[in-house]
Formats: C-alpha cells, structure tokens, sequence
C-alpha cells in the first residue's frame, strides 16, 4: 500500500495536517511532528472506521511541508540565503514555495535540516 500524503502546515500553536479524501477532508493539529503524526493516526482510523475502511499506522503516513505557510510564517528566513546554504538553488526552492513545483520528501527534509542547522547555529553563537 502506498504510504497516504498529508499536507503539513506550520501554525502558531505547532503544526497542521490534512488529507483530502472522497468522503471529505481529515484534519488533525499537533503541538510537534511526534504528536501531529499520533493525531493524523487517529483522525485517519476513526474516518476509517466509518467510511469501512482499513486502518493504518504511523509507518503508513508520509508527511508533506506546505513550504509556502512555512516561509509565510517565518518571513525572517531568506530565500537566497537558505537556498545556497544547502546547495539548492534560489530558483528552485522559489518554485517549491510559490507552488510551482512540489517538493519531494527528500527535498523538504533538506530544507528544514537546512533551518534546523541554522538554527542550533544560532542557539549557539556567543557575541563579544
């Protein structure tokens, strides 16, 4: 069984997810990605339940960044910048939040290890 795409948004109290479906959309939040992916278990299981459907586990989710809300939520974050920190160019990741383009899920894990190494980078620098 192929694994069922979530769309993950960023919000201001944590994360957001959904799933478009015949019968209607599932949506679930999260505070972090560990509780989102346990909530989109049980919002999928309990759509499953009722539509007689089969029930899934964590293994069968793939999570999707919506990377445009990402950079619309944190505007801090230059493009450019970012792009040629992690070897993607301006281009390219421009046309994955913009939508032209949709990201693999190894292109999105690229970007956010890319910002999650700036981050802790940050954490961690100590000005004179």
């Amino acid at each position: 069984m192929a694994p069922l795409k979530f769309i993950v948004e960023k919000t201001s109290t944590g994360y957001s997810a959904y799933r478009e479906e015949k019968n209607g959309v599932i949506g679930t939040t999260g505070n972090n990605l560990t509780q989102l992916r346990d909530n989109i278990v049980e919002a999928y299981n309990l759509y499953a339940e009722e539509f007689k459907k089969k029930e899934i586990t964590a293994e069968s989710i793939e999570l999707q960044f919506d990377l445009a809300s990402f950079f619309e939520f944190y505007p801090e974050i230059n493009v450019s910048a970012l792009g040629a920190r992690i070897g993607m160019h301006k281009s390219l990741l421009s046309e994955y939040i913009n939508g032209k383009r949709t990201p693999s899920e190894k292109q999105i894990k690229k970007v956010l290890d890319g910002v999650r190494n700036l981050g802790n980078e940050l954490a961690h620098l100590e000005i004179a």
